[in-house]
């Protein structure tokens, strides 16, 4: 047997990272193995030249989905044929089950390609029928999250908890924190908001206009309030567009001004250095809850998604440190709740009292491996122990 071949696949921001650390682990490992498909910069820059721009399948919500439905399924088509073409000795698809089970599923009619795929389904959350949906298509699960193996191996599909990266990631120490206070004239900020609007076009279009409204609002009863924005790279220009019109303008820290590199550190301080994070729910409130972040979380889509979606949801919340730590300290507003008043309450609330949610969130990073070895380290470790 030669070099190992892999074919991965990822679909979004948070996923490139997981590829990227996973096969800089695996490259520690297999230093000749060969890595082929779809990813992002942090994927790229760890060797994988990606087939086609990932942010292509950078899209949540039906309603959002329906209209490039034929672009995404010649995608879904014309990847799971090089797959086939190709042979690899590994599918790893990384989140984006839209897309790569699709594929998987095709590979996996044609040929018997060993498939893994790296973040558990949330059948947790909603639709809990995707679990035994995966029976045959996905030979082996890595969940980012304690309680997920569980469900995975009840409908008998092989599942490792392998811990996330944020929590082993390096955080932000108190002088960067003052640095980056002074850099951007912030000294006399009280409090300094974060804001995060989203990855992906739809959401900065249905978050960030409540968005603005509340911090223009909010920054009456607190006239020393700063805001700092860090742009993610999928959405520069709509954001821009955005902040354009709110009555409060935020200090933009705009992706390509800095390398990868030192966008991810700029990003981590900020998180550090905020009183407060107004954010889009997602994997962002992992990257904050690392940081130590209080935060208000939010999230909206088109009225269809919504309401199609709204029945499918088993659980009370989306939030992970609330589902991690067993806790319900972090608001979440979602759909109808998400109201400029609504968002000026609460964040009111969690800054009279951040102590709630720090507690919940060094809970939640030490269930989730902080003080253990690296996630990318323990999911190459067991994808290479069930391939042997």
């Amino acid at each position: 047997m030669g070099p190992l071949k892999v074919f991965i696949i990822a679909g979004e921001p948070s996923g490139d990272e997981l590829g990227g650390l996973l096969i800089k682990s695996l490259r520690k490992f297999l230093p000749d193995a060969s890595f082929d498909g779809v990813g992002g910069v942090m994927m790229s820059e760890n060797g994988l030249v990606s087939r086609f721009d990932m942010s292509e399948l950078t899209l949540m919500g039906i309603a959002e989905i329906l209209p490039k439905y034929l672009q995404l399924k010649r995608r879904i088509l014309e990847t799971a044929k090089a797959i086939i073409n190709t042979k690899p000795d590994i599918l790893i698809t990384v989140d984006s089950p839209d897309f790569s089970l699709r594929v998987a599923k095709l590979v996996k009619s044609k040929c018997n390609i060993r498939t893994v795929h790296y973040v558990a389904p949330t059948v947790w959350a909603w639709r809990p029928g995707r679990a035994k949906k995966m029976l045959g298509i996905i030979d082996h699960i890595l969940a980012l999250y304690p309680f997920e193996p569980d469900y995975m191996k009840a409908v008998g599909i092989d599942c490792d908890f392998v811990g996330h990266p944020i929590a082993t990631n390096t955080q932000a120490t108190d002088d960067e924190c003052c640095l980056f206070r002074k850099r951007y004239s912030l000294q006399d900020a009280d409090p300094l908001v974060v804001v995060l609007p989203g990855s992906r076009e739809n959401e900065v279009e249905h978050m960030g206009p409540i968005f603005g409204a509340a911090l223009g609002k909010l920054t009456e009863k607190l006239p020393r309030m700063k805001v700092v924005l860090p742009i993610a790279r999928s959405v520069v220009q709509p954001v821009k567009a955005l902040v354009s019109d709110w009555p409060l303008q935020p200090t933009m820290l705009e992706p390509n001004k800095l390398s990868l590199s030192m966008r991810i550190i700029e990003k981590k301080v900020a998180f550090r250095t905020a009183d407060v994070a107004l954010a889009t729910s997602g994997s962002v409130a992992l990257e904050l809850a690392a940081e130590n972040t209080p935060m208000v979380t939010a999230y909206n889509m088109h009225w269809l998604s919504r309401a199609i979606i709204s029945r499918m949801v088993t659980t009370d919340t989306g939030n992970i440190v609330n589902l991690v730590s067993n806790t319900r300290v972090v608001p979440e507003l979602l759909g109808k709740k998400l109201t400029s008043l609504a968002v000026i309450e609460n964040l009111q609330s969690v800054l009279a009292n951040p102590t709630l949610q720090h507690n919940a969130m060094q809970k939640t990073m030490t269930l989730l491996g902080r003080g253990g070895e690296d996630a990318g380290m323990r999911a190459a470790k067991a994808i290479l122990k069930r391939l042997q």
